[in-house]
């Protein structure tokens, strides 16, 4: 990584501030004479005639539909800022998903304010950084200069391809301090923004701002499904990636499946959509294992849950339990068609009208019977789940909903979300599992140290759902074939 030669404040904060040297810089300064030289002969980079990216039209809708929830109400929501990581350097920026939802931008410091206009209506604008100023060095001397982290689009060019006004970011903590009239904003993203508003907000108003987008996000668009369709089948080729080095794995780690599908995802997506799990063996057991350092043997079973992050950011949500030798042995095979029948009760469960809880209940349901059967629980089995018996080796919920963030709708109120009613275009995970411990002594010892869920995403239709994941082979027939396929 180069050394910066400069820059300890950051560009937006210092726009025509002399750049100040960076402490151990290698150069005492500049000279008068190489600053003139990098001012001039450069060729002009201006993009003109953009067209406007694919979701914009889907992003004045739903700022629209904002506009409409809050009138007359001054609405601020931020991308947020990069995040050191350590010294001075910053882990990846990834925009707050209220911004990316309502502007399809996704650069850091970026802020959409939606201005009242008239009795009812908004007038939005995004502040953006500029590009850099050329002209007293930032570009080349700041460390978020254009020659240190990339060109960023001029305000002109973000206008042409958002679909928005655009203005410069630097001057707006001093506008929304001077602001009039009642202000809602996004919080916990960007602390220059909040530290502006912090006469003029309330946690409150803020919180309902907060739910209204989470909300809102629950019923996806056309052009959202296609996007979640598309991380979907990214996410299928990367376990199909997997599932070819295997070998591979078992001479290094379960590091080696990460890498893996880490690829894909970058070759195909933005990025993985959350901390790839890639538990192997008794790893499995552990809900959300991301260390992903353990060994990956011959026999044990591979609990794969991964998706792939589409450019837009939209994220799948896909878990499969693999034998790693490509066969399931007997007390495997009891387990996982157990959650196979759990998962296709769950699924048949969703369908519009029914109750979110629907497709929950109906999935432990069959776990609860499987564990009685087994003799591991006493029913019956409407005894079990009134007591919440199977929670033991059955854990978590059976999905959730999925978008942008891979635990969409979060912040939804409850009876919206998980007390509410299922519509076409929802998608979420049906996704159960069974999970017991290596020290569980409740259970036969064959049993402990086997942790098995599978997952699909789950498109709610206009007759009932659709898997969007449905390239992945689900039976424990179909997935021994399809690993012996594609390991030839």
């Amino acid at each position: 990584m180069a050394d910066e030669l400069t820059p300890e404040t950051p560009e937006e904060e210092q726009p025509k501030k002399k750049i100040k040297q960076r402490k151990n810089g290698l150069y005492p300064g500049v000279s008068e004479e190489l600053a003139a030289s990098m001012r001039t002969g450069w060729a002009d980079t201006e993009l003109r005639g953009l067209e406007p990216i694919a979701q914009a039209a889907h992003t004045a809708a739903r700022r629209s539909a904002l506009s409409r929830r809050f009138p007359g109400e001054r609405l601020v929501v931020p991308a947020g800022r990069l995040k050191t990581r350590s010294n001075d350097t910053e882990y990846p920026f990834r925009a707050s998903t209220e911004y990316a939802y309502l502007t399809g931008d996704q650069t850091e410091n970026g802020v959409l304010v939606l201005e009242p206009s008239g009795e009812t209506g908004h007038h939005a604008t995004v502040y953006l950084l500029p590009r850099s100023d050329r002209e007293n060095g930032e570009f080349w001397l700041s460390g978020s200069g254009e020659l240190w982290v990339g060109r960023r689009h001029s305000l002109t060019e973000a206008e042409q391809l958002l679909g928005i006004p655009a203005r410069d970011v630097r001057k707006l903590p001093e506008e929304l301090a001077e602001a009039e009239g009642p202000v809602r904003a996004v919080r916990g993203h960007d602390s220059v923004i909040e530290t502006a508003l912090t006469d003029k907000v309330t946690k409150e108003r803020d919180e309902e701002l907060r739910v209204y987008l989470s909300e809102a996000r629950a019923v996806k668009d056309a052009f959202e499904i296609g996007e979640l369709q598309k991380a979907v089948d990214s996410t299928v080729r990367g376990f199909e990636d997997v599932v070819k080095v295997l070998d591979k794995a078992e001479a290094t780690s379960e590091r080696y499946i990460e890498g893996t599908f880490f690829l894909r995802a970058r070759v195909e997506g933005n990025d993985v959509g959350y901390g790839s799990i890639c538990a192997a063996g008794p790893h499995a057991c552990t809900l959300h294992w991301v260390r992903n350092d353990g060994d990956v043997r011959s026999g044990d079973l591979l609990l794969l849950d991964a998706g792939v992050e589409t450019h837009s950011l939209y994220t799948a949500d896909v878990t499969r339990t693999l034998p790693i030798s490509g066969t399931y042995t007997d007390i495997q095979r009891k387990i996982y068609d157990a959650v196979y029948a759990s998962q296709e009760a769950g699924i048949a469960a969703v369908k519009p009208g029914a109750k979110f809880r629907d497709f929950h209940d109906a999935s432990q349901h069959v776990l609860a019977e499987k564990l009685v059967e087994w003799g591991l629980l006493e029913g019956p089995v409407e005894r079990v789940l009134e007591l919440g018996l199977q929670r033991r080796w059955t854990l978590h919920g059976t999905g959730h909903m999925l978008g942008m963030d891979v635990h969409d709708c979060a912040a939804a109120r409850t009876e919206a979300y998980v007390d509410g009613t299922l519509e076409p275009g929802m998608c979420l995970t049906v996704e159960p599992g069974l999970y017991f411990q290596a020290d569980d002594l409740t259970v036969p010892e064959e049993y402990r140290g086997i942790g098995v869920r599978i997952e699909d995403d789950i498109l709610v239709t206009e007759d009932g759902n659709r898997n969007l994941s449905a390239g992945l082979p689900r039976t424990s027939d179909e997935v021994e074939a399809w690993m012996a396929r594609l390991k030839g």
